[in-house]
């Protein structure tokens, strides 16, 4: 089954979305086809910030450090639960641009979804510097993409337009606010980092022949502008 995703490498639900959504598919014996698209969180973000990442959030989102540290080990609990380490007091953020567009250099090749997953671990567990370039070629490189070739695409603006066209279908055609941001089989979209049986439900639709696809959605977790947190239940 085809499932397009847009996504950006420093959003946590992202991260677990993916893996939530893996896991379900596994189970229920569905095979994946994933296509990657680009949602830059933040375009204008240096290559590294100069303050931690709870500073940093605590001031975008207008909460104390206590309230954003509690914030982090929310998700960090969510993560645990499928399967991801996420050391939030080392997460490193940093413009995303250039690791989206390696990550379209290895879907070009086959190997968007090893991308993503190396991005979001090199991020989210390692604590990597995610916008600065070494990261990028190191991340590029553990995955078997050519020296030569990622040095070229970093040098240019090779790929800056599939960054920019994925991101105007997210905005202008699909009205996304948030992501993560799913879409079964072109034609029925979810947002946010699901409950298990939402995902079940949406694959399990867009696998019928029915021509009207409608799935209970919750009030799931997104990143935004304007948060990046568990909803509240």
């Amino acid at each position: 089954m085809r499932v397009d995703i847009w996504s950006d490498v420093v959003c946590p639900f992202c991260y677990i979305g993916k893996k939530r959504l893996e896991n379900v598919a596994a189970e229920a014996g569905i095979d994946l086809e994933i296509i990657w698209h680009s949602f830059e969180l933040d375009q204008n973000a240096p290559a590294k910030h100069d303050t931690s990442n709870t500073e940093r959030l605590a001031k975008k989102y207008g909460r104390t450090l206590e309230q954003t540290k509690e914030m982090e080990r929310n998700i960090a609990e969510v993560a645990a639960s499928e399967g991801i380490t996420f050391n939030w007091e080392q997460a490193n953020s940093g413009n995303t641009f250039n690791a989206h567009r390696i990550i379209h250099l290895a879907q070009s090749k086959g190997l968007g979804n090893e991308a993503e997953e190396a991005f979001f671990h090199a991020y989210m567990t390692e604590g990597m510097p995610i916008g600065e370039r070494e990261t990028v070629e190191d991340v590029a490189s553990r995955i078997g993409l050519d020296h030569t070739e990622v040095e070229y695409v970093l040098d240019s603006e090779e790929f800056a337009d599939f960054v920019r066209h994925d991101e105007k279908i997210a905005h202008e055609q699909l009205q996304v606010t948030g992501v993560p941001f799913f879409v079964f089989d072109q034609r029925l979209s979810l947002s946010g980092a699901q409950p298990r049986e939402v995902f079940l439900q949406a694959m399990q639709q867009a696998l019928s022949t029915a021509e009207k696809l409608d799935v209970d959605q919750e009030d799931a977790a997104v990143c935004n502008d304007e948060s990046c947190e568990v909803p509240n239940k």
